[in-house]
């Protein structure tokens, strides 16, 4: 056991799971910061899954607990890797949820990771955690299932709110993707269109919707994209742990949406290429074949609205897209101090 992972009785504790990705090392970081003890649960380290016992003695105690375990829906969307999907995001957050129902001393406030995919795809008008309304097929059924695991039951100490996070700007994958992209002049926008249709996108879990969840959208690179600076993550997640008043679904997104084409535009001018081709649906399939990983992810629509953080007077760091990308884009990581504000 590190010396940062040495609880510490003078101070209060945090439990971060799914720590590995970029998310999880930057709130690590962040809440040592704020003066946190921070205990990680994982596949490996100190505690693990493989040890009820353990995870119980993390959370007993905690002050504040947070999941954002899940294997990463950057992947071909095969039968075993939807299963793992789903099965990854609603047994770890039921591992917790035992280990919270039977703490002596449950954490008061646990965050939950969850995803604005949740929401259906929308051009018409935003989604906010009031009026969204919920989609069809396997991605929404995976929101759908992951809040139904952490809502179950009732656990009267523990408040708990699920993140449904938009597209998180930052030093992860993606962001280093389509930056990656927009380099080699490949950064044009991304066109819906005709395709075969498939049954990767059908419904999954206890109740699956949405048939074989194929359906094309006549969107002209025009469909909306939602995203949040890193940044702006750990900020709301500071106002979440101060407001007690808050509770359920939060949307962690910028206040100011974008769509796919502005989103590739702002990519280009980030690192100073003037050309990008475009990508119809024919041409993204065979492309995501190769990369291993699946069209949806920048096809769909995603438009939502940040209605719990606004109404509780969160003031974004990063709420306009061009900064935010070439904050990125300059530094490769995130600015914020680490200080709970």
């Amino acid at each position: 056991m590190s010396e940062t992972d040495r609880p510490r009785a003078d101070r209060p504790r945090a439990v971060v799971a799914g720590a590995s990705g970029f998310i999880g090392r930057a709130l690590v970081t962040h809440l040592h910061k704020a003066g946190y003890d921070v205990l990680t649960i994982g596949r490996s380290g100190p505690v693990t899954w493989a040890d009820p016992a353990a995870v119980a003695r993390a959370v007993d105690g905690a002050e504040v607990l947070v999941n954002l375990a899940g294997k990463s829906v950057n992947c071909r969307y095969t039968d075993a890797n939807r299963d793992e999907i789903l099965r990854s995001r609603v047994e770890t957050t039921t591992a917790l949820h035992d280990a919270v129902a039977a703490a002596s001393a449950p954490p008061r406030l646990w965050l939950n990771a969850s995803t604005g995919t949740i929401y259906r795809h929308a051009m018409d008008r935003p989604q906010t955690e009031v009026d969204g309304e919920l989609g069809t097929g396997f991605s929404v059924d995976v929101g759908r299932e992951w809040e139904r695991a952490f809502f179950a039951g009732d656990l009267p100490a523990t408040r708990r709110v699920a993140l449904r996070m938009a597209i998180v700007l930052g030093d992860g994958p993606a962001t280093a993707l389509l930056l990656r992209l927009a380099r080699l002049g490949a950064g044009g926008p991304q066109i819906d269109g005709w395709w075969f249709p498939h049954r990767r996108y059908r419904g999954i879990g206890t109740t699956p919707s949405g048939g074989t969840g194929f359906a094309w959208h006549r969107t002209r690179g025009r469909q909306r994209f939602s995203w949040i600076h890193l940044d702006d993550v750990l900020g709301a997640i500071d106002l979440l742990i101060d407001r007690d008043d808050i509770a359920g679904p939060v949307n962690l997104t910028s206040p100011r949406p974008s769509d796919n084409r502005t989103l590739m535009r702002e990519l280009r001018r980030a690192v100073g290429m003037p050309i990008g081709i475009p990508a119809w649906r024919f041409m993204l399939e065979p492309a995501m074949w190769v990369l291993r990983t699946e069209p949806e992810l920048v096809l769909k629509s995603r438009w939502t609205l940040p209605g719990v953080l606004e109404r509780a007077g969160y003031r974004f760091r990063h709420p306009h897209l061009r900064a935010a990308i070439a904050d990125v884009a300059r530094t490769g990581t995130t600015t914020r101090g680490g200080a709970v504000t």
